[in-house]
């Protein structure tokens, strides 16, 4: 192919919703992801930033959707979103659990028959967790993409070896995620990608997202291209087939921003709800050991510790607190993908070429958000028992008793320091507080937890409040401490 001389343009970067970012936030984001672009010889990507209730609040694109025309990417164009794929497919599955069509805990033989004589052992659990003991298959899954439903069915019945015991780590595989296909098949009693598009696409709108590419108008894909010898060479289209599962979504930014917003809309989380919301928030929780990975991006360094959800990686951030996040490597694209879900925020990154692997600039984005201070974390409730605790700590401050009648105390409290010393601590903590407000901040960590903080003289004054699990407030701990004034 001849060398074809692109500049990568910035998109239109416009706002979808009413948008709660700053222009100046906006624009260095996008800079951001013009400059890796360039960098890493990207035909063209897209990205976008979610805010949970608000949808895509922010779109950019860059560069070019075909190097052989020059065609430029536009906001509408679709993308391959490979293994991000695997979050569509985790959850499906989830759906037909939650209505007794299959259990989790089933053996994979109950719902493929032909795995019997090698798989017996595995659990439909093992497949979503990628802990089935399957090596590592990135990137032969990829190319099996396409692979007929008669071959598929033949290599299951042959059976294939395995790299370690399940059950113990997740190791990544594709092949897994093609053998969740077929069980939605079979559960369903119609092909996986009819099943997902009944749940996943139609409901949410997402009208230009589908596993077929010859759906897709050849003027709105964005053709796949790898860098090679210093130019870009066209990747072969793949068709659908039983990997699919796996990787084979097409879609476009605004049709995804639906999608984020839908996993979002699962939070806050709310004590003893039940229903689709519970499901949807099911593919956070995570199996087996955690591995250690570094954050991407140019923040400072942190290392999450990671586990595999049901299509997506779960970990604790230094900076977000609970995370999820997962790419999507493919030939002729990549993507990337993260959630902040306590604070309601996504950001995607969308590009056309081969293993691009765009989580630095998503995790950039995310952080620029940050540092404009609208990250932040979602109010708890206060419950009522909270709420009778923390009244009883501002009595205390007050002058009560924490010994009084009807103090709603647990009987390990006074046991553990007698009323004589925290009355002392009390007293201390005030001295060095100074004169306070009147009114405390009181904010909750659960039902059961909270803190309070009092703005003094001499510092912040707070009270941690633990209660015990009884069916009236008691208190379990009560602490004090002081915050001086920097």
């Amino acid at each position: 192919m001849r060398r074809v001389a692109v500049s990568i343009l910035l998109g239109a970067a416009s706002p979808i919703a009413a948008a709660p970012i700053p222009a100046e936030v906006t624009a260095k984001i996008d800079a951001s992801m013009q400059a890796w672009a360039k960098a890493n010889n990207v035909p063209g990507l897209t990205w976008g930033i979610v805010h949970r209730g608000d949808g895509m609040v922010h779109q950019g694109v860059a560069g070019i959707a075909d190097v052989a025309s020059g065609r430029p990417v536009e906001r509408d164009t679709r993308f391959r979103i490979a293994s991000m794929t695997k979050a569509f497919t985790a959850l499906t599955a989830y759906d037909l659990a939650a209505e007794g069509r299959l259990r989790l805990d089933d053996k994979v033989p109950a719902h493929i028959p032909q795995t019997a004589g090698w798989a017996g052992g595995l659990t439909v659990t093992d497949l979503v967790h990628h802990m089935a003991g399957f090596v590592t298959d990135d990137p032969w899954g990829d190319r099996q993409t396409p692979l007929p439903e008669a071959q598929f069915t033949s290599l299951l019945a042959t059976g294939v070896p395995f790299t370690r015991s399940a059950g113990l780590v997740h190791e990544y595989s594709n092949l897994g995620y093609a053998m969740l296909g077929r069980i939605i098949r079979n559960v369903s009693g119609q092909p996986f990608e009819a099943e997902i598009a009944k749940r996943r696409f139609q409901p949410l709108g997402m009208t230009s997202t589908t596993f077929d590419l010859a759906a897709v108008p050849a003027a709105k894909l964005a053709s796949g291209w790898r860098w090679e010898d210093g130019i870009w060479k066209r990747e072969p289209d793949m068709a659908p087939g039983t990997f699919g599962a796996m990787g084979g979504v097409i879609t476009t930014a605004p049709d995804y921003a639906r999608w984020i917003d839908h996993l979002l809309s699962a939070w806050p989380a709310q004590i003893g709800e039940t229903g689709p919301r519970v499901t949807v928030r099911a593919l956070l929780r995570g199996e087996g050991s955690p591995r250690r990975v570094m954050r991407a991006g140019n923040g400072p360094p942190c290392a999450v510790a990671v586990v595999y959800g049901g299509g997506l990686r779960v970990g604790d951030d230094c900076t977000f607190g609970r995370v999820a996040f997962h790419g999507g490597g493919y030939p002729g694209y990549g993507s990337h993908m993260i959630i902040v879900p306590d604070s309601g925020w996504g950001v995607f990154v969308f590009t056309n070429r081969t293993y691009a692997g765009p989580s630095a600039p998503a995790w950039d984005a995310l952080l620029t958000l940050n540092e404009a201070g609208l990250v932040k974390a979602d109010a708890l409730p206060v419950s009522p028992m909270l709420r009778t605790a923390a009244d009883f700590a501002e009595a205390l401050l007050g002058g009560a008793a924490i010994d009084g009648p009807n103090a709603p105390i647990s009987p390990n409290l006074l046991m553990d320091r007698d009323a004589g010393h925290r009355a002392a601590d009390l007293a201390a903590a005030r001295a060095k507080a100074g004169a306070c407000e009147a009114s405390p901040r009181l904010t909750a960590r659960g039902g059961l937890e909270g803190e309070m903080r009092w703005t003094c003289a001499g510092g912040t004054l707070s009270a941690y409040l633990l209660l015990a699990p009884t069916p009236t407030a008691q208190l379990q701990t009560l602490e004090w401490s002081v915050t001086p004034r920097r």
